[in-house]
């Protein structure tokens, strides 16, 4: 028999804490069984294997995330970069409150088990070119001095962006324990990156 839609969602919610908190590597069956209240079998019956599982919860939180942060919306502004300090920030404010979701999706993009890899390139691979080109759009409204490549500019700055999603998840460890010093330093370090990239180094 389906799981309810309403039993689905908590179930969800339930393991999401487990897969969170140990990484999937770490986290057993038994665990999301007795995060969720309900047998191993009824786990496996709805979900087949830890596997799918693991990616019914990395779309459910992929869905929530994109709907939450309305990524197209930065095509409203005129300022590259003060849209993307404008929404990185408001990234960051949204993981705060949804630490779970944060650390489901960082694992599943910057360190996703060997076993995993290929198919999350292959599922979301499309979602963050699309990504990408949102960005890339508003990118195109940045006038550039003569002789600068349009396309290796914009590759260039999501180098850079990539480098601060990585040292943010290499400092933190529980994003509940970030404090405001912090965050002031991280985004000041970013737009000192920006400026330079904007406005060029000699």
């Amino acid at each position: 028999m389906p799981v309810q839609l309403y039993e689905r969602d908590k179930v969800l919610e339930d393991c999401l804490s487990v897969f969170a908190r140990h990484g999937y590597t770490n986290t057993s069956t038994g665990m999301l069984a007795e995060a969720a209240g309900i047998s191993k079998a009824l786990i496996f019956h709805h979900f087949s294997s830890k596997k799918k599982l693991y990616f019914s919860l990395l779309e459910h939180c992929f869905d929530k995330i994109q709907a939450g942060l309305r990524l197209e919306a930065v095509l409203e502004h005129d300022d590259f970069f003060a849209a993307l300090d404008q929404f990185s920030r408001f990234k960051f404010d949204y993981f705060r409150k949804f630490p779970d979701a944060y650390h489901l999706v960082y694992e599943a993009f910057y360190s996703a088990p060997d076993e995993l890899k290929e198919e999350i390139e292959e599922k979301y691979g499309q979602v963050i070119a699309s990504k990408n080109q949102v960005w890339e759009k508003l990118f195109a409204k940045v006038p550039l001095r003569r002789g600068v490549d349009r396309k290796q500019a914009f590759e260039l700055i999501m180098v850079m962006l990539e480098h601060f999603e990585k040292k943010f998840l290499s400092d933190v460890i529980d994003i509940d324990d970030v404090d405001e010093e912090y965050v002031r330093d991280f985004f000041d370090q970013m737009n000192t990156f920006c400026s330079m990239l904007r406005h060029g180094i000699e």
